[in-house]
């Protein structure tokens, strides 16, 4: 009895090891930000922190020119009227990004030609900026790869990238 016993929790403990690994993740097999957690201190090589944007107040975000990517989450950005903006999302086949989604004042960007073909699990769109207001673009993936043995481990965690575009 005792041996079983032993087994079960040598088991039991191994699981759940092996859980907090797949939720622990750096994703650096998949160029695709594996940061769970939004960093909001960082800036990102495509700002420029020198361009004003043109009317308004930019209180609380980060001009924009250029692109944006997974290590940007979580983050706000102003862009002038009829500037552009590209979002670039690195996945993989294991762990997908769905399609970018607006919500808010969708009115104020609209999506062009994002001019790239993407490989499987990535996502990119493009837009530009076409009447003042506040657009939150957010999408999601798996935060760990599938199992593709049956029987395997898996984990239902789900990563989000979400950033807030104020036009003006």
């Amino acid at each position: 009895m005792r041996r079983t016993t032993f087994h079960r929790t040598s088991l039991a403990a191994a699981s759940l090891l092996l859980l907090a690994a797949c939720g622990s993740q750096s994703g650096s097999g998949d160029k695709g930000g594996g940061e769970v957690s939004p960093k909001p201190t960082t800036t990102p090589a495509s700002a420029s922190p020198s361009a004003p944007a043109t009317g308004g107040s930019s209180a609380g975000c980060t001009p924009l020119t250029g692109e944006l990517t997974a290590a940007d989450s979580g983050r706000a950005f102003c862009l002038a009227k009829d500037g552009t903006l590209r979002v670039t999302l690195t996945g993989s086949e294991q762990r997908p990004w769905k399609k970018i989604a607006a919500a808010g004042d969708t009115g104020a960007l609209k999506e062009i030609n994002y001019g790239i073909m993407l490989r499987g699990g990535d996502a990119g769109s493009a837009y530009r900026a076409v009447a003042p207001g506040t657009v939150t673009l957010s999408s999601t993936r798996p935060l760990c790869a599938q199992p593709t043995a049956p029987g395997g481990v898996s984990c239902k965690g789900i990563q989000e990238w979400r950033v807030i575009v104020k036009v003006s």
